[in-house]
């Protein structure tokens, strides 16, 4: 792995604290992601099931991890299974973890090869009464490819049918949702590289760059600071390309004049970063273009100071749309009638502001959390507002990832990434 080695310590207290909520004579289960297939002997790169890396820092193909606290056998009461490295795999992959690697890295101390797992599964599932299975259950999912824990979970089930079945991703669900510091520090890091990147394409971009170059610029720094690269797919989208909430291909030319909308994040460590900024190809906004801009701007500092603890996700909304509606009412996107005559259902602002305002982060981009129940202190909260205009030909957005806090407002993970329209400028400029 590209990033430095993560103190067993956070796997050790996240198994401890998942543990704790389960049932008497349980056991559960997690497997890391496959490798996918591209076509031929080609596969995509190898991206860890972030459940597992979750609970053990295992960050490899073909592993398991198995939790049975109440295990009669105190070395059975957590268990990994790993592909057994070789001669072979070592000359032509790399070496894979060692046993005592992979206790050095998750603290668990009984780690099996895979080809010994049916044999032990068999001895534990005779000593227990409940199987924990992990299935995605996150709000977004959509999932039309059979995964590994998918095929995992349908062989455990057919081979074990007198069990009782339990969720292991409620649990997860909650648990993952607030940070320890450690994860905080991760994320942290993940945004400074972030930063760098931006500070690198503020200096770079001039008229008819082309969307691909400012994408180039952001792996470069990316790379060169031990990310992988991206936490998702990239936005760089110039002019009207930005009135695409999801605008990926990123093939067009920068031309004078024009905003460029860049939704890009590093990840680190598996820790996402998501970062939105709207800059001048030209180096300075027209009055236009920094009107809106500014408003967007405003209901983002706004909505941050609604970030915490007791904050229902749902009602945050509402009011982040009325903070939008005063602000569209203002810029002459609106009048008082379209506000008047709005239907309930969807505001007359969601004309230009048509998506949400906050999403969890962490290790996922949408990461998990329970959106029905209040916020907490240490849940990681993107806020995303945005102005889109297709008659104008430009949309803007700006997005920071904020940390919430006991008391007072939360904490910019991204404090030092510009964001002021004058700052930009005096960047683009100097």
């Amino acid at each position: 792995m590209k990033y430095h080695k993560i103190d067993s310590s956070l796997f050790i207290n996240n198994r401890h604290n998942f543990i704790s909520k389960m049932k008497p004579d349980s056991l559960a289960v997690f497997n890391s992601n496959d490798i996918y297939p591209i076509s031929a002997d080609s596969t995509m790169p190898f991206a860890q099931h972030r459940d597992i890396f979750y609970l053990s820092g295992v960050d490899q193909e073909e592993s398991v991890l198995v939790l049975f606290p109440d295990c009669p056998k105190e070395n059975h009461r957590e268990v990994l299974f790993l592909k057994e490295t070789n001669e072979h795999i070592a000359v032509w992959e790399g070496e894979k973890l060692t046993k005592e690697a992979a206790l050095d890295t998750s603290g668990i101390k009984t780690v099996y090869w895979l080809k010994d797992m049916e044999k032990i599964m068999f001895e534990l599932m005779t000593q227990c009464d409940t199987v924990y299975i992990n299935t995605n259950e996150h709000y977004r999912a959509s999932v039309e490819t059979e995964t590994r824990e998918d095929r995992f979970t349908k062989w455990l089930k057919d081979k074990y049918p007198a069990h009782s079945v339990a969720k292991s991703n409620p649990i997860l669900q909650r648990l993952r949702s607030v940070k320890a510091q450690v994860e905080i520090d991760l994320m942290q890091k993940a945004c400074d590289i972030t930063e760098k990147g931006f500070r690198r394409v503020l200096n770079f971009v001039k008229p008819d760059v082309w969307e691909y170059n400012i994408e180039a610029e952001f792996m470069h720094e990316f790379l060169n600071n031990r990310s992988k690269g991206f936490s998702y797919t990239p936005i760089i989208a110039s002019g009207k390309n930005a009135n695409v909430l999801h605008y990926i291909e990123n093939n067009q030319q920068c031309k004078a004049g024009e905003l460029i909308l860049i939704d890009a994040g590093a990840e680190y460590a598996n820790f996402a970063s998501d970062m939105t900024r709207t800059i001048p190809v030209s180096g300075r906004f027209t009055k236009r273009q920094k009107d809106v801009y500014n408003a967007v701007n405003r209901v983002k500092n706004d909505a941050t100071k609604m970030l915490t603890p007791g904050t229902l996700w749902a009602e945050y909304h509402i009011e982040v749309g009325h903070l939008m509606t005063s602000e569209l009412l203002g810029l002459g996107l609106l009048d008082k009638a379209d506000v008047q005559n709005e239907d309930k259902d969807w505001p007359a602002y969601k004309k230009y502001f048509m998506h949400g305002t906050s999403h969890h982060i962490g290790l996922d981009t949408h990461d998990y959390g329970m959106l029905t129940e209040p916020m907490q202190a240490n849940n990681v909260f993107t806020v995303e507002p945005g102005i889109y205009i297709p008659a104008e030909g430009f949309g803007i957005r700006l997005e920071d990832d904020l940390v919430i806090q006991d008391e007072g407002e939360p904490f910019n993970l991204m404090r030092n990434i510009p964001i002021e329209a004058d700052e930009i400028e005096d960047i683009m400029n100097s």
